[in-house]
C-alpha cells in the first residue's frame, strides 16, 4: 500500500515539470526521500522560489529555471531522464476563460513540447497531469473514464487536448504514457492566496485569520477532495508499469464524496471559529457535481489510496497552522 515500496532501478532520475509548484514539489521530495535523483524544470510564473529552494542543497536535486513552451528548455531538460512527471500547467477554470490563448500556449503545446523532447531523448515513461474538468458536463456519478460530456471551459479543453496528444505519442511513437485525472487536490504547501486559490487552502487562512470566507453559489456542489500523498503515489505506480496500461487515462482521487458547505463547517468547528460564511456568485465553467470512480487506477495501475479526506484535511490544517 502507498508508494513507500517502490522501487526503481539505482541513479534512476526523474524529470518533475513544474516541480516548484505544489503537487510538483511534493514529487519532488517523495522522490528524493526514496532515494532517487530528480530534476525539476519551473519558470516559476506559479511555481514559488522557496518550494525550489527546499532541497536546493540535496545532492541528488537539480533545479532548471526554464518554460516548457521553449522546445529547446525542453529537450535539455530530458536529455538522460527516466521518468517525467509532468505537472507545468496553468490552473483554473475561470482564469481560463479569461485567458483562452494563454492556456491553449502553456497547456497545449507546453505538453506537446515535453511530449517530443521525451520521445527524442528516449524517456521510459510519461506521466502526466490532466484534470477531472475533462467530464464536463456529463451528470452521471460517479465519474468513469470513457464516459465525458461537453467540455465546459478552455482550461477543461486544455487538458482533454493533452489527453489526445498523449495517446497519439503511445500509438506512434511507442512512448509510455499515462494521464492522470486528478480530483481537487489538497495538502501541503498549496496556495492559500490569490483570486483564483484553491478553496480549501483560502478557507483555512481565512478562518485562522479571522476573515469571513465567500463560498461560490450555495455550497451544495460536491467534490471528492483527494490529498496530495494518494497523488504521488498515482504518479509513481504510473512509473512502475509494465507498459500494458501506456496511452490510458486514469482518474486519481479517493473515491470520496464532500458537500462544499459540509467542509466549511468541519474546517471552522476544528479551528475553533463560529462564523457563518458568505455566498456569492457561481463561477463560470464550474461542475456542480463531481466524484470518482477509481476502479480502473486500481486494476492496471494498482493505486490504493490510504489517505481519506478526514485523514488528509487534519494534516493540512497542521501544516497551515505551522506554515502560515
Amino acid at each position: 500500500m502507498g508508494y513507500q515500496d517502490v522501487k526503481f532501478l539505482d541513479g534512476s532520475l526523474f524529470l518533475v515539470t513544474g516541480g516548484a509548484g505544489f503537487i510538483g514539489s511534493n514529487l519532488c521530495e517523495a522522490i528524493l526521500d526514496l532515494g532517487y535523483k530528480v530534476r525539476c524544470l519551473d519558470d516559476l510564473s506559479t511555481g514559488k522560489e522557496e518550494n525550489a529552494a527546499l532541497f536546493a542543497d540535496h545532492s541528488d536535486y537539480t533545479f532548471i529555471k526554464g518554460d516548457v513552451k521553449d522546445f529547446d528548455t525542453c529537450m535539455k531538460a530530458c536529455e538522460g531522464v527516466d521518468f517525467v512527471l509532468h505537472e507545468a500547467a496553468w490552473g483554473s477554470v475561470p482564469r481560463s476563460i479569461e485567458m483562452p490563448l494563454f492556456y491553449c500556449a502553456n497547456n497545449i503545446t507546453g505538453t506537446l513540447n515535453m511530449l517530443e523532447a521525451s520521445r527524442r531523448q528516449k524517456v521510459r515513461k510519461f506521466v502526466y497531469a490532466s484534470s477531472s474538468s475533462v467530464y464536463g458536463d456529463e451528470p452521471q456519478l460517479p465519474k468513469q473514464e470513457g464516459r465525458e460530456g461537453r467540455l465546459l471551459s478552455p482550461y477543461a479543453v486544455s487538458k482533454r487536448a493533452d489527453e489526445e496528444w498523449a495517446l497519439q505519442y503511445t500509438r506512434h511513437y511507442g512512448l509510455d504514457t499515462y494521464g492522470l485525472r486528478y480530483f481537487n487536490v489538497f495538502g501541503r504547501r498549496q496556495d492559500p492566496d490569490g483570486a483564483y486559490a484553491a478553496v480549501i487552502p483560502k478557507f483555512i487562512r481565512q478562518l485562522l485569520n479571522g476573515e469571513v470566507p465567500t463560498i461560490h453559489g450555495d455550497g451544495k456542489q460536491s467534490r471528492d477532495f483527494t490529498y496530495i500523498e494518494n497523488v504521488i503515489e498515482a504518479n509513481l505506480k504510473a512509473c512502475m508499469d509494465s507498459g500494458e496500461a501506456a496511452g490510458e487515462v486514469f482518474n486519481i482521487a479517493y473515491g470520496g464524496r464532500e458537500y462544499l458547505i459540509d467542509i466549511y463547517y468541519e474546517l471552522a468547528e476544528i479551528l475553533g471559529v463560529k462564523a457563518e460564511p458568505d455566498f456569492g456568485p457561481g463561477r463560470a465553467g464550474d461542475i456542480k457535481h463531481s466524484n470518482a470512480d477509481i476502479s480502473k487506477a486500481e486494476k492496471l495501475l494498482g493505486y490504493h489510496p490510504e489517505w481519506s479526506f478526514e485523514r488528509g484535511i487534519k494534516a493540512a490544517i497542521e501544516w497551515y497552522q505551522n506554515n502560515l
